[in-house]
């Protein structure tokens, strides 16, 4: 049987399933390079709080957590990731490909740059080019991923925007296969209705009201201010708002709801986790993601919305955009840098809620050609068609 090597840094709920569904047609052995304390050191700085995530991670497939002699372990910095045993425990292994997520980890492309030319270097990353840099920046980036990607015989890219950033650094298009980005589909599609008029009925809602539903982290990146500020300036009775989640900006938002005494019309949640998540989808109407980068790479919360049937309202700045909202279809990209066109969006899109039913089920269409089956389907093929054999 075909071995494949993963290397990843820590468990998560959007990787997990997929190499579940993988270990079902490959030998796979997943490397987690965070190291054993991840399993114990769960704070998120994003939200602000320990995260324990609710559904099953290390089922169903073959794992290692290899030692992590970082000083700092972590995700968010190169030297977070420092594995002194990965390459010979990958060796002892003996994979007849290897799967890379992220090259920006020291030990991570370490693995790249020594298999190389051994065995085919599969990646995964989900980088896209939507953000601006200088003149100086860019032009040392260009050359130094240049580089980078020459260590990559293949990539699975995530859409069309992560597929034009990696043609863009030198990989040309029989290296690249599609392997959409993903959630678990069926468990947010499920019905949960009764929950869902629970969760309205607490905030008072009447059906024929309209809620917004931003679900994240509060921090600039994603711009939950500027949802804030345009929901003010529309001022509509039947239109309310839910902030769903935590972090550096929750204080902000808080502070302008109090001064503009509209308690009764935004509401604020702390973090949800994924079994409960996809009732407050469900209750919503309209799902908003803001986002003004940088680095906002693909915005998988979309995916989730579009799974319980929601319109999207989402900026130009998102990974995902491109691929998964069609405007006036099942929702609408505004420019980030205009306030102006995000609030038109916001207005037209609020005017009528069945309209917003409408462009919900079409989003539902959509997210079913993005899902864990189609990943793995692709992934696969790929990797038994490099060995001469059929999945």
């Amino acid at each position: 049987m075909i071995k494949l090597a993963i290397i990843t840094t820590h468990p998560i709920q959007y990787y997990a399933p997929v190499f579940k569904l993988l270990a079902q047609k490959l030998d796979v052995k997943v490397f987690y390079t965070w190291g054993k304390q991840v399993l114990e050191n769960k704070y998120d700085p994003g939200f602000k709080k320990q995260i324990n995530w609710d559904v099953p991670l290390l089922d169903g497939y073959h794992y290692h957590f290899t030692q992590n002699d970082a000083k700092n372990p972590g995700s968010h910095h190169q030297n977070g990731i420092i594995n002194p045993n990965l390459i010979s425990e990958i060796k002892e292994y003996n994979p007849s490909a290897i799967l890379v997520y992220g090259y920006a980890y020291d030990s991570h492309f370490k693995v790249m740059k020594y298999f190389k030319g051994k065995i085919p270097v599969y990646f995964r990353g989900d980088s896209h080019l939507l953000d601006k840099n200088s003149a100086f920046k860019s032009i040392l980036k260009y050359v130094y991923l240049h580089w980078v990607y020459r260590y990559v015989d293949y990539v699975f890219y995530v859409g069309k925007s992560n597929k034009a950033y990696f043609e863009y650094y030198g990989l040309k298009e029989n290296q690249l296969i599609f392997a959409p980005h993903s959630i678990d589909n069926e468990r947010f599609s499920q019905n949960q209705n009764a929950e869902a008029k629970a969760i309205r009925s607490k905030f008072g809602l009447k059906e024929t009201d309209i809620l917004i539903l931003y679900a994240g982290k509060f921090e600039p990146k994603k711009n939950p201010l500027l949802l804030l500020n345009s929901f003010i300036k529309l001022n509509k009775s039947n239109i309310f708002l839910l902030f769903l989640g935590n972090g550096i900006l929750e204080v902000d938002l808080k502070k302008q709801v109090d001064e503009a005494k509209i308690h009764h019309k935004v509401f604020f949640e702390d973090f949800k986790n994924q079994s409960i998540l996809p009732m407050y989808y469900q209750a919503s109407d309209l799902f908003c993601l803001p986002s003004q980068g940088p680095g906002e790479t693909w915005g998988l919360a979309i995916n989730e919305a579009m799974a319980t049937s929601k319109a999207i309202l989402v900026s130009n700045k998102v990974g995902c955009a491109k691929d998964l909202v069609i405007n006036g279809v099942n929702g609408f990209i505004f420019e980030a840098q205009s306030d102006i066109d995000f609030f038109e969006k916001l207005a037209w899109a609020t005017s009528d809620k069945q309209k917003l039913s409408m462009m919900g089920s079409k989003s539902f269409e959509i997210i079913s050609n993005y899902s864990f089956e189609i990943q793995v389907k692709n992934m696969a093929y790929s990797i038994y068609s490099l060995f001469g054999k059929e999945v």
